[in-house]
């Protein structure tokens, strides 16, 4: 009967993409905590956002430092190029709104006519209207089995 040699290699490690995981999920249970937290305290919310944003692009700024070529036009073409490239220069700097407005053929708020703002709000008042009466078919029909939902 022969014996079985155990193999002299070492143990390999945990999958790396488990663990990586593992990271992921972590931080994303820390997010989701401090959201929640901080969403209590809106004005706290918005000094640490604040901060982390000052302090992201302070270090951008350092690391560009470090090179002599981004200086100047280089920097802003090469930044502007990253924007292009990502899809972030249009949407950022002008807004989804005001392309879709242009899509549209819709005037600005401040060139549409006091008419048109009334008539857009006289909508916006006949849908809330219809909600109301919706939703207390909804719980009339939630007590009276026998009522129709329509």
């Amino acid at each position: 009967m022969q014996r079985h040699k155990r193999s002299t290699s070492t143990v390999r490690p945990a999958n790396d993409m488990s663990a990586f995981h593992g990271i992921v999920r972590y931080f994303d249970k820390l997010e989701d905590g401090t959201r929640f937290a901080l969403s209590r305290r809106p004005i706290l919310y918005a000094l640490v956002g604040a901060v982390g944003i000052v302090l992201v692009w302070k270090g951008v700024w350092e690391m560009a430092e470090t090179f002599p070529a981004l200086d100047g036009p280089i920097s802003f073409l090469l930044g502007i190029g990253v924007l292009l490239v990502s899809g972030l220069l249009v949407s950022f700097f002008i807004g989804d709104s005001i392309i879709l407005s242009g899509y549209r053929h819709e005037k600005k708020l401040v060139e549409k006519a006091e008419r048109e703002v009334r008539s857009e709000k006289d909508v916006l008042d006949d849908i809330v209207v219809r909600l109301e009466r919706i939703e207390r078919q909804l719980v009339k029909g939630a007590n009276d089995t026998t009522a129709p939902l329509y």
